[in-house]
């Protein structure tokens, strides 16, 4: 029997933290944007719980996830990443890792950051989104890309109104929570001005499976 991360995550020594912390809390710095779409991909076929416990062991072998460190890793740098047995040693995923460090390099010339390139193209659905994500970076399917914006406060769900952590997330004024507020209605039917949801089907997407 699965439940929300909210109701799930408290409490536990690495999912608590994070949900606490982290999930659905806006931020523009960019080795934080990084490493989420990095982590987020290398979650494909694992569970959440597994990344959480190597993320360590990944920001020691992305170089803190500093985009031009890693963007300069070659085919020495791929090797070692393949042989750290601390990490998901997936061909794919740590190419992918190199090439979007690359692509992140290539937004500040036409966007300033990778923030503003995001900021650029919001508000969006989730379709919309990946469709973007998927023309844009390597190895970002559907679920890695609709995880990593609600992650980061691009898109509604990461906590329902009744969790403890929705107020504060409220408080940073999220770029979901933003777009609805000047009359965007593509995430469904919100009503901010006393926090609650209108649409049963919105409801539903915000009780999603707590990830293990």
């Amino acid at each position: 029997m699965s439940s929300t991360y909210c109701e799930a995550a408290p409490g536990h020594s690495f999912h608590g933290p994070y949900h606490e912390t982290e999930y659905g809390f806006p931020s523009d710095d960019e080795s934080v944007l990084f490493e989420r779409l990095v982590l987020e991909i290398n979650q494909a076929g694992l569970s959440w719980l597994t990344v959480l416990k190597k993320r360590d062991a990944f920001r020691a072998a992305f170089s803190g996830f500093d985009v031009d460190r890693v963007a300069a890793f070659g085919p020495d740098d791929v090797a070692r990443l393949l042989a750290d047995a601390g990490i998901v040693r997936n061909r794919l995923k740590v190419e992918a890792a190199i090439a979007n460090a690359r692509r992140i390099q290539e937004m500040r010339a036409s966007h300033g950051s990778f923030a503003a390139w995001l900021r650029a193209h919001h508000p969006r659905t989730k379709p919309e989104w990946v469709k973007l994500f998927k023309g844009t970076f390597r190895f970002t399917g559907g679920e890695i890309v609709g995880e990593f914006l609600m992650s980061l406060g691009y898109l509604p769900g990461a906590h329902h109104p009744g969790c403890p952590v929705w107020d504060g997330v409220a408080a940073l004024d999220p770029p979901w929570m933003a777009a609805v507020k000047v009359g965007y209605t593509g995430y469904g039917d919100y009503d901010l001005s006393n926090w609650t949801i209108k649409s049963k089907a919105v409801v539903q997407s915000l009780g999603r499976t707590a990830k293990k």
